[in-house]
């Protein structure tokens, strides 16, 4: 069985030792870095934009994935292309015009995923999964970190699973929120390729081990 891909969540990282903590993520064997990047309208909270996004990028060595929780994401599809991000995250919930935004995220060279809140449930996706390189589902309300795992979301993973298998996609699961080896164990059972964890590892007090224990999941 294939491990599952594991993407920290830089928004639990220590804002005042960001090259520590990006030190950390780049020896570590996470395979991604997640990048939450909030509005105050979508969601109820501010985080941060391309001014760190573009501080981080020359000494991040790990493929950055970028979560967008604001109301007009497609407007910053050639920025996110300029910094050579990996993966677009999108919410369903504020794409009018998902598939127009899918297709513009691809011609840019990036790989496209669409975020679910949830309360959206996965079959809203059934016209536009074939054309998704992931899919990512909210386990918390999205907005804080550190929030309690939503149980339901294992329920979503596994009728998402079934909707990519019985299409033959290789459409990508990732889960985010209130990740930890319990909460991962019970996702990647479910189906799930993708976790991300925050607090889980970043406050750990061994983090490059706690993203190994969610690697042997």
């Amino acid at each position: 069985m294939k491990s599952p891909i594991i993407s920290p969540s830089l928004l639990s990282a220590d804002f005042l030792h960001l090259d520590r903590d990006i030190d950390m993520i780049n020896r570590s064997n996470a395979d991604w870095l997640h990048i939450d990047v909030m509005d105050g309208v979508f969601v109820p909270n501010l985080s941060f934009g391309f001014p760190i996004l573009e501080a981080i990028k020359p000494v991040v060595r790990k493929p950055l994935d970028v979560h967008l929780m604001i109301v007009e994401p497609a407007k910053f599809v050639k920025e996110l292309a300029t910094l050579e991000v990996h993966t677009m995250n999108v919410h369903y919930e504020v794409c009018n015009h998902l598939h127009r935004v899918v297709g513009a995220i691809h011609d840019a060279g990036m790989q496209a995923a669409v975020t679910l809140n949830p309360h959206t449930p996965v079959e809203l996706l059934t016209d536009i999964i074939q054309d998704l390189d992931m899919v990512l589902l909210m386990s918390v309300n999205p907005g804080y970190g550190g929030q309690k795992f939503i149980t339901h979301t294992v329920d979503k993973v596994t009728r998402l699973r079934r909707m990519i298998d019985d299409r033959g996609l290789k459409t990508l699961i990732e889960v985010d929120g209130g990740v930890n080896a319990a909460t991962g164990k019970l996702l990647v059972d479910a189906g799930a390729d993708a976790l991300v964890a925050g607090s889980y590892v970043f406050g750990s007090d061994d983090p490059l081990e706690a993203i190994n224990t969610l690697k042997r999941l």
